[in-house]
């Protein structure tokens, strides 16, 4: 027998829409990812993004705030609770083109499904540096949202390293903390908006350095990030320190929709479509996705869970709509 719904992910989205599913009598599978270096170094282990990350301050419920590993624990916790199926393992492809679809894991047999449920989430772009590896959650992030506010950060000078208008808005948020916010750009213009540029030059607090690049991150054990190094991309042999508390990156996130292979419509960075307005049909129908993997703006734990929610109540309201459930 084909299973009810099949969620592939393992973040807010996918477990929200696991503990819907299950309450909803879907007896839902959940296929988390495998853990793996091949996704360590990608960042897509099992619990997501959130797993990545350090104290969650922004999350409702938790007023002192909750470490990001503890919440996507109890968020796995509570959908097990409702005995929730999870096997530890990627689905490596997938076959849209038939009903029941067919989905292929990274060891056993093939499972089909009736119904399948993407919350796959996007990765964060990062420079590739080993030192920038070194000092991720200790002072390296890629969001200023979940992380600017944090203690270690207010009053001291940072560094958003971006030139479009994600890396704006990151500058523009931080500087409510920070005492300087250092924008790091490649080139000798903004890629952003002409909107968002005049609100980074308007900003006494953002301090635009042109023609650079970051080369390495620099800190320690007992402070994390205490500065960085830039070389200019004129010339690379003038190069000069920053002494920052913090390093943002801004420059892109990468969803995570390879192993689709272009059977599902995406857009035009790469996020899987939502079909219909308020929901979270994609363009094969009786398949839902859910989070960062379609959320290509706000991209907040909160929101994920959400259209998790959504997607799960979509599943259900399907699946009974066709008389399978």
């Amino acid at each position: 027998m084909p299973e009810k719904v099949v969620i592939i992910g393992s973040g807010p989205a996918a477990w929200t829409a696991a503990i819907y599913a299950a309450r909803a009598n879907l007896d839902p599978l959940v296929f988390e990812g495998a853990i793996s270096e091949d996704n360590r170094l990608k960042g897509t282990l099992p619990l997501g993004q959130l797993a990545l990350t350090t104290d969650v301050e922004n999350y409702p419920g938790f007023p002192k705030g909750i470490m990001g590993p503890e919440l996507m624990e109890l968020f796995r916790e509570q959908a097990v609770r409702f005995d929730t199926r999870v096997e530890t393992q990627d689905i490596v492809s997938l076959d849209l083109s038939q009903h029941p679809f067919q989905l292929v894991p990274g060891q056993g047999d093939s499972v089909e499904s009736l119904s399948v449920i993407i919350a796959t989430g996007a990765r964060a772009n990062y420079l590739g540096l080993e030192s920038e590896e070194e000092f991720k959650n200790r002072g390296v992030s890629a969001c200023a949202v979940c992380d600017g506010a944090l203690p270690r950060f207010r009053d001291r000078p940072l560094v958003v390293v971006g030139g479009g208008d994600s890396a704006v808005e990151e500058a523009s948020y931080l500087s409510k903390f920070a005492s300087t916010v250092h924008l790091i750009h490649r080139r000798d213009a903004l890629r952003a908006s002409k909107i968002m540029q005049q609100r980074a030059f308007d900003n006494d607090k953002i301090d635009i350095n042109w023609n650079s690049s970051v080369v390495e991150v620099l800190g320690d054990e007992q402070e994390g990030v205490t500065g960085i190094r830039l070389a200019s991309t004129v010339d690379a042999a003038d190069t000069r320190q920053l002494d920052v508390s913090g390093m943002f990156l801004a420059i892109g996130h990468t969803p995570n929709t390879d192993f689709l292979d272009g059977q599902l419509d995406l857009n035009d960075k790469g996020y899987i479509c939502w079909t219909a307005k308020g929901r979270t049909d994609t363009s094969v129908e009786g398949v839902f996705s859910a989070g960062d993997v379609s959320d290509d703006y706000y991209r907040q734990a909160i929101t994920a869970s959400g259209t998790g929610c959504m997607s799960a109540l979509d599943a259900e309201r399907w699946l009974s709509d066709k008389g399978w459930v």
